[in-house]
């Protein structure tokens, strides 16, 4: 397993960290293509669109296949996108070109690495995934003082050719030569078809096989249940995705240098590690709807620190420490939550049906709150995270009250 981890890791560094390229070249490439900075940052809004209707469409590539061949076709399909991209000279190649990485990172990104590992560790994926998630949240740490480096030395369109062969020479012989292969293609469960109809899972022990059987589902419970993951996810990924965008720019507007801006910004995914590390450590004492709730109440606190400090040196530090922590252990939340209402063999439907609205939720965040950014001010910017991630907080409340109880399961 450990070799598995460094394998997704070093994929997911590398895969995440690339595809950050506008958030900081991202007026580079307005001026080049002669673009709109928000339509610059539409692009990311594209690859996560794509992202998400691709991913009901993988769901049954996934269950025939294994994780691990989506993976390395994904990795492929990246290399042809940044060479897309490099060679842009307009919206449409350009648009085209966040069109096939939207379509390559819905094979191997995130989602793809959750069900390999639900497939190699069952129920216990929650603390594969945990530390993963630990080492991969250094990806813009990593990338965004590369991307600085490799553009200013060489441009950004060289630096996208560097990045298609990191692509396509290292993450896909690593995926197909460090990833184990699946032993068989099992049957696809009905919950494939239809998530909402699997029974939750006990937390920590697969759901009980007789409930899949008709007329022992609670359909009505398991589908808004689902609804509620939906929503408390979306909405922590609209403020993860659109802040992780704009980072940069947000911090330039409240009177850093550029260079000190990047600086700063790349400490993010230290401090993020960090709240990751204190989850991962934490083992099996808490579940992913627990995590959320903590971390979520981060959030607002951020979000005000930073509205109140009007600039000041200290309150810009403080958002990025507290809002660090907090959205680094909601990643971890995000992709745990599910596996405390599910059990491994319904947990590739319900990633599948929950990644449609969550990358539709990411795809808009960049866009929407570079024009919030650019049109009305870093305050309108804050003010509109605040209200996503108080109404994200209170929907995780809710959730926590339905969390599935052992004794439930043995009276039934």
């Amino acid at each position: 397993m450990v070799v598995v981890l460094i394998v997704l890791a070093i994929g997911q560094i590398i895969g995440w960290g690339t595809i950050g390229l506008p958030a900081v070249v991202g007026r580079q490439l307005a001026a080049d293509l002669g673009m709109d900075i928000v339509e610059v940052f539409a692009g990311t809004s594209v690859l996560y669109l794509v992202m998400g209707f691709c991913a009901p469409l993988l769901a049954n590539a996934f269950g025939r296949h294994g994780a691990r061949r989506v993976m390395i076709a994904g990795a492929a399909v990246a290399t042809p996108g940044f060479l897309m991209l490099a060679f842009s000279r307009g919206e449409v190649s350009y648009f085209t070109a966040w069109m096939i990485l939207g379509s390559a990172g819905s094979a191997c990104l995130s989602t793809a690495t959750y069900i390999l590992l639900s497939e190699i560790a069952g129920s216990d994926a929650k603390r594969s995934i945990g530390a993963l998630m630990l080492m991969t949240g250094l990806s813009s740490t990593i990338f965004w003082p590369i991307t600085a480096l490799l553009s200013a030395e060489a441009g950004w369109r060289v630096t996208c050719l560097v990045y298609a062969a990191a692509m396509g020479l290292v993450c896909v012989p690593l995926y197909m030569f460090g990833l184990p292969q699946r032993a068989r293609a099992p049957v696809l469960p009905r919950a494939v078809a239809d998530p909402p109809m699997a029974e939750p899972a006990v937390v920590g022990r697969a759901a009980d096989p007789k409930s899949a059987a008709p007329g022992h589902g609670r359909r009505k419970a398991a589908t808004s249940t689902l609804y509620l993951i939906i929503a408390a996810i979306s909405l922590n990924a609209f403020i993860a995705f659109g802040l992780g965008a704009v980072l940069i720019e947000l911090l330039k507007s409240q009177g850093l240098a550029p260079a000190e801006a990047i600086a700063l910004g790349s400490s993010l995914g230290i401090v993020q590690v960090s709240a990751r590390g204190i989850d991962f450590l934490g083992g099996g004492r808490w579940d992913g709807v627990t995590t959320g709730l903590f971390a979520g109440a981060a959030l607002p606190v951020a979000m005000l620190l930073l509205m109140l400090g009007q600039g000041l040196h200290w309150s810009i530090v403080g958002f990025m420490v507290i809002y660090g922590l907090g959205s680094g252990a909601l990643a971890v939340a995000r992709a745990t939550i599910p596996l405390v209402f599910y059990d491994s063999t319904s947990y590739v439907a319900a990633a599948s049906r929950i990644a449609l609205p969550l990358n539709l939720m990411s795809a808009v965040a960049p866009a929407v709150l570079a024009g919030v950014l650019t049109r009305f001010g870093a305050d309108m910017l804050l003010g509109l995270a605040l209200l996503c991630s108080c109404a994200a907080l209170a929907v995780l409340a809710i959730l926590s009250q339905r969390r599935p109880r052992l004794r439930d399961t043995a009276q039934s």
